[in-house]
């Protein structure tokens, strides 16, 4: 009867011990999983910013390089596909398509000296970077809080937890554009 009781009470110990495991880990993953949320968040507000100061931009390089209307329509035509953009996989696509866009705006610039000198573009284009170090920042840190989650997720006995617990691997990183890896070539 005692080596019984030893037995259940061991039993009782392990049982309790799991449940607690169970519970810290899949309390941690959901604070982790909030934790993607909420800087997805701060990303999409930088990246709301960027589109709220594109027309203005666009409207300034219009007075100046009317011709220019094909880079002009793709600025457009990508600023909308962000604001259509719905999951995070979306923005992160439709934010590529409008990154080169944008940049594809500011060479346009350089041919033309008076729209370089003009103070509005001048003051957009610096509000434009300010913005896009935003960006940049806040793409950072939601990067960092995936990749803990991921690890999280990866670690051994958490997996087993997150599988029972419904908790998934997100792969929706912020990742350079192949393209933006090519130095651009300058000629003086």
């Amino acid at each position: 009867m005692k080596i019984l009781l030893i037995v259940l009470g061991i039993l009782l110990l392990g049982g309790l011990m799991f449940a607690g495991k169970f519970v810290s880990v899949r309390n941690e993953l959901a604070v982790q999983n909030e934790a993607i949320a909420g800087a997805w968040a701060q990303v999409d507000v930088a990246l709301q910013r960027r589109a709220d100061l594109i027309p203005n931009l666009v409207n300034t390089v219009k007075g100046f390089a009317a011709h220019e209307k094909a880079v002009i329509d793709s600025v457009t035509a990508a600023r909308a596909a962000l604001g259509g953009a719905r999951t995070p996989q979306e923005k992160i696509a439709a934010n590529t398509q409008l990154d080169s866009a944008i940049s594809r705006l500011l060479v346009i610039s350089e041919n033309y000296p008076n729209l370089k000198a003009d103070q509005n573009f001048l003051r957009l284009q610096d509000e434009l970077a300010g913005t896009e170090n935003r960006i940049a920042v806040e793409r950072r840190k939601y990067n960092e809080v995936v990749q803990r989650y991921n690890t999280q997720i990866a670690l051994f006995p958490n997996n087993l937890i997150a599988k029972m617990s419904n908790f998934e691997r997100n792969d929706a990183y912020f990742k350079t554009d192949p393209g933006s890896r090519v130095a651009p070539k300058v000629a003086f």
